[in-house]
Parts: C-alpha cells; sequence; structure tokens
C-alpha cells in the first residue's frame, strides 16, 4: 500500500503521514495546530510505495476529495489497468469519476514493446499485412513501416517500461 502525506495548508500545523484512507480521517479528525485550532485543508503528497502507484498518483491528481478512490484504485487494480488509467487520463487528458472509476471503460490499444519497429514487426508476425510470401520478407522495410505508425500510436514511459499505445 502507498504511503502518502498530509502537508497542512495551515503554517502553523505539522503534517503526517498514512496508508488509507480511513487512516487520513481518524487523523484528521483530531489534528490541531500550534494554536489547537482544527486543520481542515492539506496537500496530499506521494511518499513511498510502487513505482506504478507513484505514476497513478500522478495522474489521478491525489487530494482530499478523491484520495479514497485512489486508495482502492491502487489495492484492487491490475497492473495493465493502471497503465491505461495513467495513459487516459495523465498523457490523454480524459475525465473521469474518482468514486466509480473503472480502466475499461478508456479506449486505449497498449502493446509492451520497445519501440515502434518491434510494433511493426509484431504486426508482420501477427499478419495485419496479409500473408506476405517467404521470399519477399527480405523486401519489408520495417523502419518505413515504424515511422508511418507513429501517426497512429504513441510511444510512453511508465514506471521505467517502455509502452506504445493508440488511443480512439
Amino acid at each position: 500500500m502507498p504511503q502518502l502525506f498530509a502537508q497542512p495548508y495551515d503554517l502553523d500545523a505539522i503534517g503526517f503521514f498514512f496508508e488509507s484512507a480511513e487512516e487520513f480521517q481518524t487523523i484528521s479528525k483530531r489534528h490541531l495546530n500550534a494554536h489547537f485550532e482544527p486543520v481542515e485543508e492539506y496537500e496530499i503528497q506521494f511518499i513511498d510505495g510502487d513505482d506504478i502507484d507513484a505514476a497513478l498518483a500522478k495522474a489521478w491528481g491525489i487530494n482530499q476529495a478523491n484520495m479514497a478512490g485512489y486508495f482502492t484504485a491502487c489495492d484492487g487494480w491490475e497492473n495493465y489497468q493502471k497503465k491505461i488509467f495513467i495513459i487516459a487520463v495523465g498523457e490523454i487528458g480524459c475525465d473521469f469519476d474518482p468514486v466509480n472509476v473503472h480502466p475499461e471503460e478508456f479506449d486505449v490499444d497498449l502493446y509492451h514493446v520497445e519501440s515502434m519497429a518491434e510494433l511493426a514487426e509484431q504486426m508482420i508476425d501477427e499478419g495485419l499485412f496479409g500473408d506476405i510470401p517467404e521470399h519477399l520478407e527480405r523486401y519489408i522495410d520495417i523502419d518505413a513501416i515504424a515511422r508511418d505508425l507513429h501517426y497512429d500510436y504513441t510511444e510512453t514511459e511508465i514506471a521505467g517500461e517502455t509502452l506504445i499505445y493508440r488511443a480512439a
């Protein structure tokens, strides 16, 4: 589970670490500043956890109002779902409902390849260009296909992994 930090906007208050929305609620309800006044507003910061959860936090734009959904996603989503969300929201700019979001609602095709050339080779191997006779295979210009793929596909890096995606 990721560790977050609640940094008070109140300059007379000290922040605290937490690892769940429930823990945040418990601590924040009794949190007082140096003048024994309640602290109400916090900036929420990602502190520690998996790289994929850090990228998810950035795309999510975690704050007091939406962090419960973020914790649910961290705990319940598979890594490929997190990557789809990060691309859809963090890179493409799709909107989402932090209470009821499902990565499947985003139309993102994700490819785990290192380059456009590798994607081009994969597409040829899978027959997307039809059956290519063996004696003509050496005449296929992988680099030209890779350049053309740049029109519809985008290369990105998430948590240290290179991915290529296409979004509708």
